[in-house]
């Protein structure tokens, strides 16, 4: 085995070791990151329904109490507007979806599912939580949820939720008498929730890990054609003329010219060396000669 191939060798061996190590972390840091990324558009699109929902209960709600009491508008529902709002963004991004879910809606089509209704009683039991992140697999793959409280803070919501005299005629009889009522001021009775596949991140930290990857190998194959140059160079190539003319002199053809010597490396002084040692063998024969 030639000392290239070993060189190499020992070089293949180093890499795939650094390769696997950087490729573990490097896998861990772009799917944290895409993760996070994903975090925190959920969290703005988790922000932005609370500011609408808010604008709809002061600006919105105070323009159309008077027209309520001749017939109900659900634009005066700051859920409806925010869940709406979200229908018409998610045309163009479909991936994501975005609705609001309580316990005891007004109307009864709207009652949380399983898992909505699980991430509703863990708010309960933790009303100091300000978001709840959870995974579930569905038939079209994982999905992330961040889930943020709903809590009754303005007083003028209990108007239509807290019994059904205080409410609107127009909503009871819409709705009916039985739903969407017993609300309490400063109470979670629900949840907002952003879900966004886990694909998409995958697909995110995939690309960024395969473009790291890609980059890595492409660094090691430059250098190790640098380093198989530098080697024939520097070395091998001076090594083979040096064993070149070792052998030539051993069978005692002493009129091959000296090596040339350049630089002052290890290789040159080996072949300075070989050299003296060329010169003191001619001189030692031909004082035998004589």
């Amino acid at each position: 085995m030639g000392l290239r191939t070993k060189f190499n060798l020992a070089m293949l061996f180093v890499f795939l070791i650094g390769l696997g190590l950087t490729g573990a972390m490097s896998y861990e840091f772009v799917t944290s990151e895409a993760r996070r990324e994903v975090l925190n558009n959920a969290a703005l699109m988790s922000e932005q329904a609370s500011v609408l929902a808010q604008f709809t209960v002061n600006e919105i709600a105070p323009l159309l109490a008077d027209q309520i009491e001749r017939r109900f508008l659900p634009q005066s529902v700051p859920t409806w507007v925010t869940q709406t709002n979200f229908r018409m963004l998610q045309q163009k991004f479909p991936d994501y979806s975005f609705n609001v879910t309580v316990e005891n809606p007004t109307n009864p089509d709207e009652r949380p599912t399983d898992w909505q209704a699980e991430i509703i009683r863990s708010l309960k039991a933790q009303p100091e939580l300000k978001e709840l992140i959870t995974e579930r697999e569905t038939p079209n793959g994982r999905i992330l949820s961040v889930a943020t409280p709903v809590v009754i803070s303005n007083p003028a919501c209990l108007r239509c939720h807290s019994t059904p005299d205080a409410a609107p005629a127009t909503m009871v009889d819409l709705y009916g008498p039985n739903n969407g009522f017993g609300w309490n001021l400063n109470e979670v009775i629900g949840a907002q929730i952003v879900n966004v596949p886990m694909r998409i991140a995958h697909a995110h930290a995939w690309r960024r890990f395969t473009h790291v990857m890609v980059e890595l190998i492409a660094i090691f194959v430059a250098m190790m054609v640098l380093l198989n140059l530098l080697l024939h160079f520097v070395i091998i190539k001076p090594v083979c003329g040096i064993s070149t003319l070792a052998t030539e002199v051993s069978m005692g053809n002493m009129d091959r010219p000296e090596m040339v010597v350049r630089g002052r490396d290890e290789i040159s002084r080996l072949a300075e060396s070989f050299n003296r040692m060329r010169r003191s063998l001619a001189n030692a024969m031909k004082m035998l000669g004589d």
